[in-house]
């Protein structure tokens, strides 16, 4: 009913934990990218889960994706301050965190996108050239 993954009861066990931050939602295309990223153990906050990405190409638009939902949760009096987009890294995945980022932001919510590159235990001479660029774009401080 909330963050629209799959579960037998009307929240998910995430949503009705009480200690996860609910300020913080990551937007991920299905329920086994939200699998993936819960395994990590690392991400406090909840998510929302679009079941797919936009994709002229298959007839995939806004409108089959979860998205109004979504702009429903961290519309007025949502207490959302963050939506990290964590939508694949492809050409469908990038228009979709576009699209999605040009609805939320201006609502006063901050919007991201998760960093990607090289990696570990990768060896960059079989990177390609977008993965290169995304992590020199993405770089930070030691």
């Amino acid at each position: 009913k909330e963050c629209f993954t799959l579960t037998d009861e009307e929240l998910c066990p995430i949503c009705r934990n009480e200690k996860r931050n609910k300020k913080t939602i990551m937007v991920v295309e299905n329920t086994r990218d939200l699998a993936a990223y819960e395994k990590t153990g690392k991400f406090e906050g909840v998510y929302h889960v679009l079941h797919g990405a936009i994709s002229p190409l298959n007839d995939v638009g806004p409108d089959q994706l979860s998205i109004k939902e979504l702009l429903a949760r961290v519309g007025a009096d949502s207490p959302v301050k963050e939506v990290i987009m964590a939508t694949n890294p492809t050409v469908e995945g990038e228009a979709t965190s576009m699209y999605i980022s040009r609805l939320i932001k201006p609502l006063g919510v901050n919007v991201s996108r998760l960093a990607y590159g090289v990696p570990v235990g990768g060896d960059i001479d079989y990177a390609d050239e977008v993965t290169l660029f995304r992590a020199i774009e993405g770089r930070r401080d030691l």
